[in-house]
This record gives C-alpha cells, structure tokens and sequence, in this order.
C-alpha cells in the first residue's frame, strides 16, 4: 500500500470489511423482512457472436408430421375492451439495438422444430416477454441501408440488452461483413406474405389430464389462446416456452380460438390430441 497504517487502525479496518461482507452476504440471501434481495449482477461485454438460449428442460422435442388440414372459421377482428393485445413490439413501434449472430438452426425456446428457413433471430428477454414475442416477424435494418426480416424464434438471454436481436449467422450477413461481430440496428414489427396457414401442436405427455398447446405458422405474433370448456371459451395460460396450457385438462381436445395482437380471433373445430404432431388447418391472420 502506498500509505502507512498503524497496527490498530489496520486490525479495525480489517473488521469493519469483514463485518460488512458478512451483513451483504446475509442480505443476499434473506432481504428485508425474510425476503429475496435481487443482486445486481456485473455484465461482461457482448462478444462477438453470441450463443441463445436452447429449450429448457420443460420443452418438448418434437416431430413434423402434418395432419390433414381441419374445418376452421373466423370472427371479425375484435378488441379486448380497455386494453391492448399487443406488448413491447407493438405495430408501428421502431426499437433501437444492436446486432449479433451465432449458430441458429430455427429451434430455441420457442420450441420450434429446426427450420431450413435461415433467416431467424433470437430476441432480448425484455422484448421476449416471456415468449410472447415467438414467431414474430420484424423488419431489421442497418445503418448502411441494408434490411432483411426475420422470424424470432429463441430468447437472447443477459448480456443481451434491451432492444438487441441474436440474429442467425446467415441474416448478419446479409446487414454486414461478419467481422464486425456487433452493428446497431432498427428493427419494426411486420406481418408480411406467408406460405402456410396456422398448425396446432398438443406438447409431449398431453391427454385429456393434461395438456400444452402450440400455435405454429401464424402470420402475426399470437395475443391469446382459448378452449371451448362446457360451451363457453377459457382462457390458458402461456408458458415460457411457448405452450398455452391446460393443467387439469379442460378443453383439451376442443374447439381452440387463437387471437392475434391486431385482435383478429381464429376458431379452430375440435382437434383429437396427438402430442408432438403437427395438425395443419385452413386459416391465416390477416396481413396489416
């Protein structure tokens, strides 16, 4: 050290930090008043590709197969009184980032099969929202005028950042030379053409006990899903990993509405509940 201290002063001040070491570490675990106390973690720098978040444990590994397509009709769009469907990626919202890649094959915590489609990214958990923003589709662009859209389908998890966007290798390159590793962006939510029409998945392990259900394919990022339980419609509760689920089984095999954000509701007839299949039906959000 580059000051002198007495014998005392220094026994003291060894005290003093070891006393509040000892309070801090007592703080951590317990809080105030017996509760958790959030411990502000220290982040390290983003490199220059980064690795998203793979299922959880909880996610099911599924199959592809396509079911043949079912009868299915839709209600004229519609609000929910008072609120709005939508969360952070609103339409007509423009969030300011920053770009990385790594290594995507489609899959993640959306839990969505591996896809040939490249052009994926993951997002930040803030904007994720606990999954709500799976299979959105934003428009990404660069400072040097280059843009691209792409389909989010895993969770970026901390150092990610507010407003970042995980993008797979193959998009990157498209907004720049790999190299750079990292590149601010602006990226707004879209509802372009699509090719497929809405498919229902019922999760592993799904029966009339018990079941998770997946909406995959939809045009415009999903607001809720309903099942019809004694003639009337119940709402499910949507996991992180991207299922609305039933936990004791009411619905389960029933007719399901499926609302977007822009609040167009799609009813789908009765489907029989085949865990990890995909059963395919005849409608599609509508595009805006």
């Amino acid at each position: 050290m580059s000051r002198r201290w007495s014998v005392a002063a220094a026994a003291a001040l060894l005290v003093a930090v070891a006393g509040t070491a000892g309070a801090v570490a007592l703080s951590n675990q317990t809080g105030i008043a017996g509760q958790p106390v959030a411990v502000a973690a220290v982040k390290t720098p983003p490199s220059t590709t980064s690795t998203s978040a793979m299922p959880s444990a909880t996610t099911s590994t599924s199959t592809a197969s396509t079911a043949s397509k079912t009868t299915t009709s839709s209600t004229p769009p519609s609000t929910v009184a008072g609120a709005s469907l939508a969360g952070r990626i609103a339409p007509g919202v423009p969030h300011t980032g920053v770009a990385t890649f790594y290594d995507s094959d489609g899959g993640g915590a959306c839990s969505y099969d591996p896809s040939p489609d490249p052009l994926t990214a993951a997002m930040n958990s803030t904007d994720f929202e606990g999954s709500q923003a799976c299979g959105a589709y934003v428009l990404v662009k660069a400072a040097g005028g280059a843009s691209l859209t792409v389909r989010i389908t895993n969770l970026c998890p901390a150092p990610c950042r507010v407003g970042q966007l995980d993008l797979s290798a193959a998009a990157f390159a498209r907004l720049a030379p790999p190299v750079k590793g990292e590149i601010p962006v602006t990226w707004t939510l879209v509802s372009p053409a699509v090719s497929k029409n809405i498919s229902i998945r019922y999760k592993t392990g799904s029966s009339q006990w018990w079941c998770g259900i997946q909406v995959v394919d939809h045009r415009n990022p999903v607001a809720r899903l309903e099942v019809q339980v004694g003639g009337q419609w119940q709402q499910l509760h949507r996991a992180d990993y991207n299922y609305f689920l039933s936990e004791n089984g009411a619905g389960c095999g029933r007719s399901i509405a499926v609302t977007d954000i822009y609040g167009q509701r799609l009813v789908v007839t009765a489907l029989p509940v085949k865990p990890d299949v995909l059963q395919a039906t005849n409608v599609q959000f509508a595009g805006h």
